[in-house]
């Protein structure tokens, strides 16, 4: 691993600061519960995985006194795909017994052979959509990806029509031109929302052992006239769906819609990025399949739960000392974020 992305103990923080670093209360906890993915996206590495390691209901059984104490308020399966994971309908069970609200990440392609599960165990889903049919499957190199999804998402509602089903779009190189039908696509879906976020060309997440080379992040990443043209897309999405910005069907505001373009800009201009406002290594923390802990999906690993108390692991050295030390406004990997999360309690919302 690069040495961008490796955490080093401070050997001169005080004792008074490393305490302040504690965290007693965990909102939010991403779970990843299987490794392996059903999709070969073309920004993404995650299927290139040669092991599968799947987590199971008993390793969720170990945890769930330390999801009590840290008061977790919401798990987010992800993955891989989490809908990979036998195991699925039984962890669902259990994060229920402590009134846990599951969100699940998904492809959508499982959404139909699922949709009991989904229907009886899943509080919302997000799913993942490139654009219209023939953008999102020459995208994800799935043949007719789009039209399982939409077969997925019409067999859950047809047993629970309420259920919040959502969609993220990842703007990059084979859809920047295509926002707008992203959100048609969205509604033929009857989705609830769809929110944009730009490619990650930069960091080491999503399997990725090394940051990419040049060559590959302009697969992916835009040139000067795609940038240019994603801006005049933006602004067409901005003129002919002011409804559905209003009506936060569209998720993002105008001026984060013009941020993703920003993004792409950074890298080409090598201007210096802006990091955005979050506090997720305060509030959540990813759990790998192995146990690992991270503080959010780009950052390294500072602990491991794999066989002691997730409170132990968000505390260990390493995490006092990363957030004790860290400044997301000044951190090169906060700075490159693209899927940030600025979380406030409910108002009234009691904690541990």
């Amino acid at each position: 691993m690069s040495q961008l992305y490796e955490i080093q103990p401070a050997p001169i923080t005080s004792p008074a600061v490393l305490d302040s670093a504690r965290i007693s209360h965990l909102p939010i906890l991403l779970l990843n519960v299987h490794t392996q993915c059903n999709c070969r996206c073309v920004m993404c590495d995650i299927w290139q995985r040669k092991d599968s390691r799947t987590m199971t209901a008993a390793e969720v059984t170990r945890h769930l006194d330390s999801f009590h104490a840290l008061g977790v308020r919401q798990v987010v399966l992800t993955g891989g795909e989490p809908l990979l994971n036998p195991a699925l309908a039984a962890i669902c069970d259990l994060l229920h017994t402590l009134d846990i609200r599951i969100t699940l990440l998904t492809t959508g392609l499982l959404l139909r052979n699922k949709a009991a599960l989904i229907a009886a165990g899943i509080d919302d889903v997000i799913l993942s959509i490139d654009g219209p049919p023939e953008i999102h499957n020459h995208i994800r190199r799935v043949p007719r990806a789009f039209e399982v999804i939409a077969q997925g998402v019409e067999a859950v509602r047809l047993l629970r029509p309420s259920i919040p089903i959502t969609c993220r779009t990842t703007v990059q190189k084979q859809n920047h031109m295509h926002l707008r039908a992203a959100v048609q696509a969205a509604h033929s879906l009857a989705l609830d929302s769809i929110s944009f976020l730009p490619a990650d060309v930069q960091s080491t997440a999503f399997n990725r052992e090394q940051p990419w080379e040049a060559e590959r992040k302009d697969e992916i990443g835009l040139n000067h006239a795609e940038v240019l043209s994603l801006e005049q897309e933006i602004e067409a999405l901005i003129h002919e769906h002011q409804a559905d910005i209003q009506a936060r069907f569209i998720v993002e505001s105008e001026a984060k819609l013009r941020r993703l373009a920003t993004r792409f800009r950074e890298r080409l201009e090598a201007t210096p990025p802006r990091a955005p406002i979050c506090n997720a290594p305060w509030v959540s923390a990813v759990m790998e399949v192995d146990g690992r802990i991270r503080p959010c999906f780009f950052h390294a690993p500072i602990g491991s739960a794999s066989s002691g108390a997730l409170e132990d692991a968000l505390n260990s050295p390493a995490a006092l000392a990363f957030r004790s030390q860290l400044d997301v406004a000044a951190n090169p990997i906060c700075q490159r974020c693209v899927c940030s999360l600025n979380y406030r309690a409910p108002q009234g919302a009691a904690t541990p």
